[in-house]
């Protein structure tokens, strides 16, 4: 998708990055998947394939926590590869100088595999798919820390802390082009008087972007197997907010398969608590405002994500907000 965040670069300077990895003959450059922040290709050479992402340059405009997110997310990439069977692509170089072009940027494997909203599932395999997805996020959840926040932005001792700087730096953003979004300074009130509440969260990795685009699917003697690509959007904090992005829009009481898949191998189990549907709220809340005001980054009004985002975040206040008041 066209965003104004993209790194516009061609095919022979492109060439040159790959060449710096130690890779000859790329060939068969060619823009990969839906991101809407970062710029993808994928290439061939010597019988691989692989991608390339790069990172905005240093003087495009771009949200807080999106500083550094490109090498964040090959530290991501190294803890699940790590500490989980969830497959993920192989970095094969990456470079953050700044020397061969004005942007981070890093080579890695190209799955194969088609991302799951370009699946044909059977009705089995999408209920497998959900299950699949929640039993992955358990995994990620085992990974624990003992500070909050997104490595890039600096940690905090608790949730309350963590969630309420992420909300202000997304406000001052917004502030940075002119806009004070009403619903963000209700979203602050509303996680400081739940504070108590968010400070007893325990910490853990996050993704907070487990969405079809971002998974990738493919079948392998009948089965289907799911790998997980761009967990830049990963922080320290409290494992209710990935529940945001499975079964989205629905609440977190009534995701039933995914809590049924989750409990099963979780290390402890979500029960849709009262205290736990007050957090799942605030994550709603924070997401809301990501998409309120990234959109003034990203789009025009005259541009499908620009009106997408206002739809979403409506949605997601409203739901938010009935829970929190």
């Amino acid at each position: 998708m066209i965003s104004r965040t993209k790194y516009r670069i061609d095919g022979a300077a492109l060439e040159k990055l790959f060449r710096s990895a130690g890779i000859d003959g790329a060939a068969n450059i060619a823009p990969l998947g839906a991101g809407e922040y970062n710029a993808v290709f994928s290439a061939k050479a010597g019988g691989r394939e692989y991608a390339v992402k790069i990172a905005p340059t240093d003087g495009t405009p771009i949200l807080t926590y999106e500083r550094d997110m490109l090498a964040s997310e090959v530290y991501w990439y190294g803890l699940m590869r790590e500490r989980t069977s969830i497959p993920v692509p192989e970095i094969h170089h990456a470079d953050f100088s700044r020397k061969l072009i004005p942007a981070g940027f890093f080579i890695m494997e190209k799955l194969q595999g088609r991302q799951m909203d370009q699946m044909d599932f059977t009705r089995a395999e999408k209920a497998d798919c959900t299950a699949q997805l929640a039993k992955m996020a358990a995994q990620i959840h085992r990974i624990k820390n003992d500070r909050f926040g997104y490595i890039q932005n600096g940690l905090y001792e608790d949730w309350h802390r963590a969630i309420r700087a992420m909300a202000q730096s997304l406000m001052e953003d917004a502030a940075a082009r002119g806009v004070t979004p009403r619903r963000g300074k209700k979203l602050l009130s509303l996680i400081d008087k739940h504070r108590e509440t968010l400070a007893k969260a325990e910490c853990s990795m996050v993704n907070f972007d487990i969405w079809p685009p971002n998974i990738i699917c493919r079948r392998e003697e009948g089965a289907m197997i799911y790998a997980w690509i761009d967990p830049e959007r990963s922080f320290w904090g409290d494992r209710i907010v990935d529940f945001v992005c499975l079964e989205m829009m629905t609440p977190l009481a009534g995701k039933k398969a995914s809590l049924d898949a989750y409990n099963s191998v979780a290390d402890s189990p979500v029960l849709a608590t009262g205290e736990e549907r007050i957090r799942y709220a605030v994550a709603q809340g924070y997401l809301a405002l990501i998409m309120e005001v990234e959109k003034l980054y990203r789009y025009t009004p005259f541009h499908y994500g620009w009106w997408r985002n206002v739809a979403a975040a409506a949605m997601l206040y409203r739901s938010a907000f009935e829970a929190l008041e």
